[in-house]
């Protein structure tokens, strides 16, 4: 049984850092992309960031290019992303998800085979 736990979420000032892991469990094959989504009270759910699981490619959404950075660790099945600079319109609940999919289809159309339960970051003074 494929398993995607996150950790990492808390709240933070505006211009603060979070990094938020999402460690995978059960079989998911190395090729999958992995990626981190966000949903916001009455928003849709959006991708934020993916990586693909055989190079370097990677997706980031406009509002976060800059200031977020999504990494893997392949030998410890987990996904790290970065936050930096935080703003309030940051704040959501983010959801990692792997999926054997292409890096951009997978964040663009926020689509997952396999889900995490969701870690909330707050961004507020």
């Amino acid at each position: 049984q494929v398993q995607l736990v996150e950790s990492g979420g808390g709240l933070v000032q505006p211009g603060g850092s979070l990094r938020l892991s999402c460690a995978a469990s059960g079989f998911i094959k190395d090729y999958y992309a992995k990626g981190w989504f966000r949903q916001a009270p009455g928003k849709e759910r959006e991708g934020v960031s993916c990586i693909s699981g055989t190079d370097d490619t990677t997706y980031y959404a406009d509002s976060v290019k800059g200031r977020f950075t999504i990494s893997r660790d392949n030998a410890k099945n987990t996904v790290y992303l970065q936050m930096n600079n935080l703003k309030p319109e940051d704040t959501a609940v983010y959801y990692c998800a792997a999926a054997e999919r292409t890096v951009q289809s997978m964040c663009i159309m926020a689509i997952g085979d396999y889900w995490g339960q969701g870690t909330q970051v707050t961004v507020s003074s």
